[in-house]
């Protein structure tokens, strides 16, 4: 039973990894989809009740946004896997104004999710941490290092 967090900014890549990397093999919760925290707590919560692997794909920028999903998938026994997609905001904002119009999010939500942003720690919680980079020729992975 795993339990994956993306960590980052909006236009950072997350929603595209996930794509890539976890679609026929985790479901996908996030707000953009399910449009309230109520809808997103009860697909969590079916989730964990029915041991389902499931990635979390929000923002998830500070410690305390992250808390409550890490506790609950502790308490059922879910390893926690991080993933903290490094992006510069200005990578960010041009990716952004390229998506269609339905897709596009306020560029001042980049910019707060941005300034708030708390790297994130084995000690929250996570059984294991990466770093995510988005490059032209697609995504890198790597090791988590806390020296970065």
């Amino acid at each position: 039973m795993e339990s994956v967090i993306f960590i980052g900014i909006p236009a950072s890549g997350k929603s595209s990894f996930y794509k890539e990397r976890f679609f026929n093999s985790h479901v996908r919760i996030s707000l953009d989809l399910l449009k309230t925290r109520h809808r997103e707590q009860r697909l969590l919560d079916l989730c964990l009740a029915t041991e389902q692997r499931f990635v979390i794909d929000n923002t998830n920028p500070t410690k305390q946004e992250r808390v409550a999903d890490i506790e609950a998938a502790k308490a059922k026994r879910f390893k926690i896997t991080g993933y903290y997609f490094c992006s510069k905001v200005g990578e960010c904002l041009r990716r952004n104004a390229a998506r269609p119009d339905d897709q596009k999010v306020p560029g001042v939500a980049i910019l707060s999710s941005a300034k708030k942003l708390e790297l994130p720690t084995i000690e929250e919680g996570f059984d294991q941490l990466f770093y995510v980079r988005l490059t032209e020729s697609g995504f890198s992975v790597e090791a988590w290092r806390d020296d970065v």
